[in-house]
């Protein structure tokens, strides 16, 4: 049996063997609309029944609308229940002949729009409809079609009864957008990348890969961005947004990152843009007043989402930015399930690692974009997973396919691609906030240095002992910022070491990538190795201690093995250095 074949036998037998509740809320006999009620879990869909065949019923549940069979355990329930009934079965093979006429959406490997003549509609309307739908395709509606069809309602209303349903006019609705959002977009920027509108559009300009992304985003409405990180993802999805603001009124952008990148992103949009962001921080009182004040861009962590979406859905924002979005490669938990939950009419996802492990990581993060676009999971998993003879995975084929289905919601250049046009050296400062036990030491050490400069202010002298107290605590200020370990060596509260390991995965996944990491104190690089021992990647540290006759070695060593991806180095040991293979 064809695994299509036995996804909907599985649906067939489930939904036969369950115990819901079917009430008929339409005014047909057998081919109506019905209302079926779960009584274990409460949940109720709308189930449409208007035939046997698959695509041709409805039903409001997640998984008919992304399965791919045209039918679900709710629709196979109603048509058992029908079929039980007296004169249902008979009905049923006779088929759906209402005197009304529709407009529905089939469901299947590709969602389409089409029309039913029902007994009555007027031969004059049969004639419209054949000219508008295409007969040879089960009366579907073409896609360059959709704008000719208010004029096709409008007939009909006059003379006939036309049910058009909420599904098709939500489907029809998105593909009339797209269509005009591309429109608008391309007579905005009739040159491209190029256009001088677009060199004009954020305070610094873009490069020319970067203006390619920020109209793709735009153009696509819903989309992943997902170049090689340091290619500036987050200034194309602030373009983007600029884009969509400007010219079809999306001014509400909500960014959901981690709790390290919220300043880090306040600080790039007040750099690039006009506007000033609303971080949301605080408790639950203060989250809610932040959603509620005035301001078009928030930006909130995605460990607050979830509690958060009450203020969301009053708060509506057109646009939502997800930055490290492998945050919700797993659709199980808290974070992606409530990042999926946020209604807006565009989406940017942004990641540097879209496809990291599994196939599944990639399904979830696409869902938020677009979820038919990579069709149901088991299908996927079928048609692309390699297992050994135990059922384990192995590998994966035929890749190029998906990306040739991602492509119109997908775009990633690898650094290689654009070297030409990025400058010698990109400097980006990422913030990452400090623990309270950091900021218990950052204090202590602050307040002997604003006595120490109280006291040079008032005599203008300072002994060689004050001036030995205020180095040590400056320095003591600056070494609280990376951990506590480096004052105490035996805490390590911070979050920096995190982090990097953090922008280090992302790096790592270009096979050939190695990071050179700088630091004043050993005892940082410590605490980075701890974390490096962890994981997969081999690494050398290099200080001033290390003996000079051992120093080559260390260099030859994160030159020529492909395993030793980092390179630990003091400031004063990396001199003279030359690391350009890094």
């Amino acid at each position: 049996m064809k695994p299509d074949a036995w996804q909907a036998a599985l649906r067939r037998q489930f939904g036969r063997e369950q115990k819901f509740v079917l009430e008929n809320i339409g005014n047909e006999p057998v081919f109506s609309e019905y209302r079926v009620t779960n009584p274990a879990s409460g949940g109720r869909y709308r189930v449409a029944v208007r035939g046997t065949a698959p695509g041709e019923n409805y039903c409001s549940c997640p998984d008919f609308t992304t399965n791919d069979l045209g039918t679900c355990k709710h629709v196979e329930f109603a048509l058992a229940r029908l079929a039980r009934r007296r004169g249902g079965r008979a009905a049923l093979v006779r088929g759906f002949e209402p005197p009304y006429s529709e407009i529905y959406l089939r469901y299947g490997a590709q969602r389409s729009v089409h029309f039913r003549a029902g007994k009555d509609c007027p031969a004059r309307l049969r004639s419209a409809a054949g000219r508008l739908f295409d007969q040879n395709a089960g009366w579907s509606l073409p896609a360059g079609r959709f704008s000719q069809l208010d004029s096709f309602l409008a007939q009909a209303r006059n003379d006939h009864e036309l049910r058009i349903y909420d599904d098709a006019l939500d489907f029809i609705a998105q593909a009339r957008d797209a269509e005009r959002r591309v429109t608008l977009i391309e007579k905005a920027f009739p040159d491209g990348a190029r256009s001088a509108a677009l060199r004009r559009l954020l305070k610094e300009p873009l490069h020319a890969y970067q203006a390619e992304g920020a109209l793709f985003a735009a153009r696509a409405g819903r989309c992943l961005l997902g170049d090689d990180m340091g290619l500036g993802k987050t200034v194309q999805a602030i373009a983007a947004a600029e884009i969509l603001a400007g010219h079809l009124g999306a001014e509400r952008v909500l960014v959901v990152c981690p709790t390290s990148l919220k300043h880090q992103w306040e600080i790039e949009l007040a750099r690039f843009s006009r506007h000033r962001a609303v971080v949301i921080a605080g408790g639950q009182p203060a989250r809610r007043q932040q959603y509620a004040a005035p301001g078009a861009w928030k930006i909130a962590a995605y460990d607050t989402i979830a509690r958060d979406l009450e203020f969301i859905r009053q708060w509506s924002p057109d646009i939502v930015i997800a930055d490290e979005a492998q945050r919700i490669k797993n659709w199980n938990t808290i974070a992606a399930r409530a990042l999926k939950r946020i209604e807006s009419s565009y989406a940017f996802v942004l990641t540097g690692t879209p496809l990291e492990n599994r196939l599944e990581e990639l399904v979830s993060i696409v869902q938020f974009v677009d979820r038919h676009r990579l069709g149901p999971t088991w299908r996927l998993l079928h048609e692309h997973q390699v297992r050994d003879d135990a059922g384990r995975v192995t590998g994966y084929r035929n890749l190029d396919a998906i990306a040739r289905t991602l492509a119109p919601v997908m775009i990633r250049r690898r650094k290689a691609e654009v070297l030409p046009q990025l400058p010698k050296r990109i400097d980006k400062n990422v913030f990452v906030p400090m623990t309270p036990q950091q900021m218990e030491l950052h204090e202590e050490n602050r307040e002997i240095v604003v006595r120490i400069v109280a006291r040079w202010r008032r005599y203008r002298f300072l002994s060689d002992a004050d001036q030995l107290r205020l180095t040590c605590a400056l320095q003591n200020m600056r070494m609280s910022c990376n951990s506590t370990w480096l004052l105490d060596r035996e805490t390590d509260h911070g979050v920096k070491a995190d982090e990097l390991i953090t922008l280090l995965e992302d790096l790592f996944e270009e096979a050939e990538a190695k990071a050179v990491v700088f630091s004043q104190w050993v005892g940082t690089h410590e605490l980075i190795a701890r974390r490096l021992s962890k994981r997969p990647w081999k690494h050398v540290l290099f200080y001033g201690g290390v003996p000079s006759e051992k120093r080559g070695a260390l260099v030859r060593r994160f030159r020529e093995d492909p395993d030793c991806r980092v390179f630990l180095s003091t400031d004063a040991g990396g001199v003279g250095l030359n690391l350009q293979h890094a």
